[in-house]
C-alpha cells in the first residue's frame, strides 16, 4: 500500500498563524529550520531524512540527517533523490491537465470516451475520469489490484502500457465494486487514470510524464522506481531490523504497472519546482485554471481530496487570512514523504525519510515544525 489511508490528510494539521511572510533563503544550519530538522530526527530517528522550504521560486531552505544505508556511514545528503510514493498521483494529475491544455482531452472526460472499443459495464455510464482522479468513481483496490495481484505483477512479460490497459479493462468490465459518489481512496483508481493518459498521448504513462513534466520543468533527477546509484536505500522493518533493500532488488517497490499511483523518485530541488510549479510559478506549463481544476474538491462529503491533493481550509494558508491548504503522504513502506502547500500564500514544506514506519512520524512532524518556521521567518 503507497499510503496510510486513515492517515492520507493527517499532515493537514492546524498550525498557528505567527506572521504573513514566507521564510527566505538561508542556508543556516542553527537556524529555526535546522534546529526543527534536528528536533524531528531526534525524536523519531529514522535511518535518513530530510526536509525543505519551499516558495514558487523554489527551494528555500533544505538540509538532511542520518545515513543513506542502515549501518553504514555514508550520509543522507540535499541532492539525494527520495522515492514520493503517492505524491505522484498529484504529478499524473496535473499530466492529464497538460493534455486537456493541448486539446487532446477534456475534464470530465466519460471512461467510454477515454477508453473505446472496450467492453464497459453499465454502472460506470456516469463515470468520468474526474472522478476517478478524486477517487469517487467507486472503484476499489480489491477489485482488481489485490495481493494476488501484487504477488504476481513483477513476474507479467507484457508492456507495463499494456498491463495497464488489462487493470482497466478488467475494471470497466464490471459493475463498480464501491459507491459512485463517495470518497474511497485507492491505488487503482490512478493506474486507470495512467491508462487513459496512455491510450490519449499514444505512449506510456512514464514516456508521458517525462514529456510533458520532467522535461518542461527541468526536473533532471526524476524517474520511476527506487532511486538507484549514489542514493540512500529503502529499508524494511523498524529499529535494529531495519534492512536497506538494494534498488534493483524486485521488492525495492511495488510493482512497476502501479506506477501513475505512486512509483516516482527525486531530489528536493526538482520536487520544489514542481510544488512551485503548482502554486502558479510556471503559467506557460500550467495556467491559473488548470491549477484551480487540479487543487478544487469537488462538492459533496468529506473528505475533501482533489487531484492528488488533500484539501483544508487553514488559518494560515492566505495571504490576510484563512485560505486552502493542499497535502499528502506517500509511502512503499521503506520510504515516506509528507508534503503540505498553500498556493495563495506561496510557501510549501516537504520532508522524505528512507524508511517507513519511522519514517511516516518524523516526516509529518518535520512538516508541521517546517510550516511553523516558514510562517515566523
Amino acid at each position: 500500500m503507497l499510503v496510510d489511508r486513515r492517515r492520507l490528510l493527517a499532515g493537514l494539521a492546524a498550525v498557528p498563524v505567527i506572521r504573513s511572510t514566507p521564510a527566505r533563503a538561508r542556508s543556516d544550519e542553527a537556524g529555526p529550520a535546522g534546529a526543527a530538522l534536528e528536533a524531528a530526527f531526534a525524536t523519531h530517528a529514522p535511518v535518513g531524512l530530510a526536509g525543505a522550504i519551499i516558495g514558487r521560486e523554489g527551494v528555500s531552505w533544505a538540509s538532511a540527517r542520518g545515513l543513506r544505508s542502515f549501518g553504514d556511514a555514508a550520509p543522507v545528503t540535499t541532492a539525494d533523490s527520495w522515492h514520493l510514493g503517492s505524491n505522484t498521483k498529484a504529478m499524473t494529475a496535473a499530466v492529464f491537465a497538460r493534455l486537456v491544455r493541448q486539446g487532446r482531452a477534456r475534464w470530465t472526460m466519460p471512461v467510454g470516451e477515454a477508453f473505446p472499443g472496450i467492453e464497459i459495464d453499465a454502472g460506470w455510464a456516469s463515470a468520468t475520469l474526474d472522478d476517478f482522479m478524486h477517487h469517487r468513481a467507486g472503484l476499489t483496490d480489491a477489485a482488481v489490484m489485490g495481493r494476488e495481484w501484487l504477488m504476481t505483477a513483477r513476474q507479467d512479460p507484457r508492456s507495463l502500457a499494456e498491463q495497464r490497459a488489462a487493470i482497466a479493462a478488467r475494471a470497466l468490465a464490471a459493475p463498480p465494486p464501491g459507491t459512485p459518489g463517495q470518497f474511497a481512496y485507492g491505488n487503482a483508481n490512478y493506474v486507470l487514470v495512467g491508462a487513459a493518459i496512455e491510450r490519449i498521448a499514444g505512449e506510456a504513462w512514464e514516456e508521458a510524464m517525462r514529456r510533458e513534466l520532467f522535461g518542461p520543468l527541468g526536473l533532471s533527477s526524476a524517474g520511476f522506481g527506487a532511486p538507484r546509484g549514489d542514493n540512500p536505500r529503502g529499508h524494511r522493518g523498524a529499529g535494529a531490523e531495519r534492512t536497506p533493500m538494494p534498488a534493483e532488488h524486485p521488492g525495492a517497490d511495488n510493482p512497476a504497472a502501479l506506477g501513475p499511483a505512486g512509483t516516482v523518485h527525486m531530489n528536493l530541488a526538482d520536487y520544489g519546482r514542481f510544488l512551485g510549479a503548482m502554486m502558479g510559478a510556471r503559467p506557460d506549463w500550467l495556467d491559473g485554471d488548470a491549477l484551480a481544476r487540479l487543487t478544487t474538491p469537488p462538492a459533496g462529503d468529506p473528505p475533501a481530496y482533489a487531484c492528488g491533493w488533500g484539501v483544508r481550509r487553514q488559518p494560515w494558508g492566505g495571504v490576510s487570512g484563512p485560505g486552502p491548504v493542499l497535502g499528502h503522504d506517500g509511502s512503499n513502506t521503506m520510504w515516506h514523504c509528507s508534503v503540505q502547500l498553500a498556493p495563495e500564500r506561496g510557501v510549501a514544506a516537504v520532508a522524505v525519510a528512507n524508511e517507513g514506519a519511522a519514517g511516516r512520524s518524523a516526516c509529518q512532524d518535520l512538516v508541521q515544525r517546517l510550516i511553523g518556521t516558514a510562517l515566523s521567518a
